[in-house]
């Protein structure tokens, strides 16, 4: 039998990730009275055996009772009863936009700003936090890589990865990505853009890929990268962060970057501490039209 508490930040994906669970299986109950989930999750140990997986979703909405939720915890605790928490987070600047694209109230914010209500709900949910087995920082998940995320959880049972890494390619003409926790420059290499026949293609091709990577330079780049990142990632995860952003940039974007950003992602791909995924973000923006 597996009891899923789902939790977290409104405007994080609860309700979304409540129905994802409920494709995988399990029995989702939402917004279930804090002093009703102690004598549902006994109930559900003395079940029958058609259902073996259950997800209750708790959130702010639950008014003043939800002060409660963590006596209830630490009593399930005590009788061994103690569900799985999954925890859904985002960025404070997410969370606004969210809530201004949809015209909603945050539940908390009363009169005064959504920002307001976000604040005061981070305070509250403390102790959830700390308490949680998962925590999923959804600032820049789409919901088809959230799903991927709960299924390698919940039904491959894979070891959950706390820190998820993106590793994204980026043009400086176009800006440097707003969420970049990292931003790495590579625009010291010789531009493969004014190399007759190799303009039109990108990092992804090969031609690119052996231009760019003739020159000492790039391999001096990324073995310094790659000793700096791996000393990092340990320490972030010690830290409890959840979301690390590795920007690396040339002028369009299309074809220094894309490449580095492809070694780098090689080099980090095999370790199973957390998450990876590589986006080229400009790597269209040039494309040239005979």
């Amino acid at each position: 039998m597996k009891v899923v508490i789902l939790t977290g930040m409104s405007g994080a994906g609860k309700s979304t990730a409540l129905k994802m669970m409920e494709d995988i299986g399990f029995y989702c109950v939402d917004n279930l009275p804090i002093p009703l989930i102690e004598k549902f999750i006994e109930l559900s140990e003395t079940g029958t055996d058609e259902i073996q997986k259950f997800a209750i979703g708790v959130d702010i909405r639950s008014g003043h009772s939800f002060a409660e939720l963590q006596n209830v915890l630490e009593r399930l605790d005590e009788k061994g009863n103690m569900p799985e928490i999954l925890y859904l987070d985002a960025e404070d600047s997410v969370l606004v936009k969210r809530y201004k694209e949809t015209r909603r109230n945050h539940p908390l914010s009363g009169g005064e700003r959504v920002e307001s209500g976000i604040a005061l709900e981070r305070e509250k949910l403390v102790f959830l936090r700390k308490r949680a087995d998962y925590i999923i920082d959804t600032s820049q998940m789409l919901t088809r890589e959230l799903k991927a995320e709960l299924e390698k959880i919940f039904v491959n049972n894979q070891d959950y990865k706390s820190l998820f890494i993106t590793i994204l390619s980026f043009g400086f003409k176009y800006g440097i990505p707003a969420d970049s926790d990292l931003v790495f420059d590579v625009r010291f290499l010789p531009n493969p853009y004014y190399v007759e026949g190799l303009r039109t293609k990108n990092g992804n091709d090969k031609e690119i890929q052996d231009y760019v990577l003739q020159f000492k330079e790039a391999h001096e780049f990324l073995g310094k990268l790659t000793d700096m990142v791996s000393f990092l990632i340990p320490n972030y995860i010690v830290e409890g962060k959840n979301q690390l952003v590795i920007s690396i940039g040339c002028t369009g974007g299309k074809h220094r970057s894309v490449t580095l950003a492809n070694e780098l992602y090689k080099r980090l791909a095999d370790n199973r501490e957390y998450g990876l995924k590589i986006e080229h973000r400009d790597i269209e923006k040039d494309t040239l039209r005979k």
